[in-house]
C-alpha cells in the first residue's frame, strides 16, 4: 500500500504530555539508505517510501495523511543531576502504526528541526551520528538485543554547525514507544498525580497488559519495568555493549535500547 497506516494513541493523552510541532523542511533531501524489510513489516510499501513522496516524508518536508506530529515532554537524570524538563529537542513523533505482527510502533524523525523543548538548539542532526545510530541499532537487532530500529537515513542537503560545519541528516526511528523513565519523572516532580495515573494506564495497556490483571497493577507495572531493564542490561553485557549516556531520559519503559 502507499502511504502509512497511522493509528495514533499517545496524542489522545492530555495536551501537557506533548507539544504539537510539524517537522522543519530541509533544503535538498536525498535518501541514503532505506530498511526495506522493516518498512514491509510496518505495512509500508518500500517502493513508495523510496520514491519522491516517501523521501519527502522521511526528511520532514511533508506530513503524510494520518500523521499527528508531536514533540514529547520528559525529564531526566543526566550525569548525576536531575533536569526537570528535557523533552524531544530535535525529534518529532509522526505517529504510530500497528505492524504485521500486531505490535504498535512509533515512527519518529530525529533531526527534524527545533521544538519547544530545544533549549535554543537547532533541532538538527549531523550525518555521522545518524549513520552511527542506524548501524548500531540494526546490529543490536541482529544480535537479538531489544532495540529501537532504523527505518531510513536521509541527507538534508544543508549543513549543521557543531564545532565545525557538518553535513546534516535525518534518521527515521521505529520504537515500541518513546516513553521513558524520565516521562514519569516529568510529572512526578510537578506533583501531577492525574497525569502520572494517565501515563501509567497508557503504559499498562500498551506494554504490560498482563500487569493490568494484577491485584496491584501499578506495583506490577513497576516490577515489570525493572525486570525488563535488568534483562536488557544483561543482554548488553553479553555482547560487550556499553551505553554511553544511560540516563533516565534515555531509558525506555518498553525495555528497548534507545539513544
Amino acid at each position: 500500500m502507499t502511504g502509512i497506516p497511522f493509528d495514533n494513541s499517545y496524542v489522545r493523552l492530555p495536551h501537557r504530555f506533548f507539544a504539537r510541532r510539524a517537522p522543519t523542511p530541509v533544503a535538498a533531501p536525498r535518501l541514503i539508505h532505506l530498511n526495506r524489510t522493516l518498512a514491509a513489516n510496518l505495512g509500508i510499501d518500500p517502493d513508495w517510501l523510496a520514491g519522491p513522496d516517501g523521501v519527502a516524508m522521511l526528511a520532514g518536508n511533508s506530513v503524510p495523511k494520518g500523521a499527528d506530529p508531536i514533540a514529547t515532554a520528559y525529564a531526566g537524570h543526566q550525569f548525576g543531576n536531575f533536569v526537570p524538563q528535557l523533552g524531544d529537542g530535535r525529534a518529532v513523533l509522526l505517529g504510530e502504526v500497528v505492524d504485521r505482527d500486531g505490535r504498535r510502533r512509533d515512527i519518529q524523525l530525529k533531526g527534524a528541526g527545533p521544538t519547544p523543548f530545544s533549549r535554543r538548539g537547532d533541532g538538527r542532526a549531523a550525518l555521522g551520528p545518524v549513520l552511527r545510530e542506524y548501524l548500531v541499532s540494526e546490529a543490536m537487532a541482529a544480535l537479538g538485543v531489544p532495540t529501537t530500529r532504523a527505518l531510513a537515513a536521509v541527507a538534508a542537503g544543508e549543513p549543521v554547525v557543531r564545532e565545525t560545519r557538518l553535513p546534516g541528516a535525518v534518521l527515521t526511528r521505529v520504537a515500541a514507544s518513546h516513553i521513558r523513565v524520565g516521562t514519569f519523572q516529568y510529572f512526578a516532580v510537578r506533583g501531577d498525580t492525574e497525569a502520572l495515573r494517565a501515563l501509567a494506564d497508557h503504559v499498562l495497556a500498551r506494554h504490560y497488559p498482563e500487569a493490568s490483571a494484577s491485584e496491584y497493577p501499578y506495583r506490577a507495572l513497576l516490577d515489570g519495568i525493572v525486570a525488563r531493564q535488568a534483562d536488557l542490561v544483561a543482554a548488553w553485557l553479553l555482547v560487550g555493549f556499553v551505553h554511553g549516556v544511560m540516563n533516565t531520559d534515555n531509558m525506555s519503559v518498553a525495555g528497548e535500547t534507545i539513544d
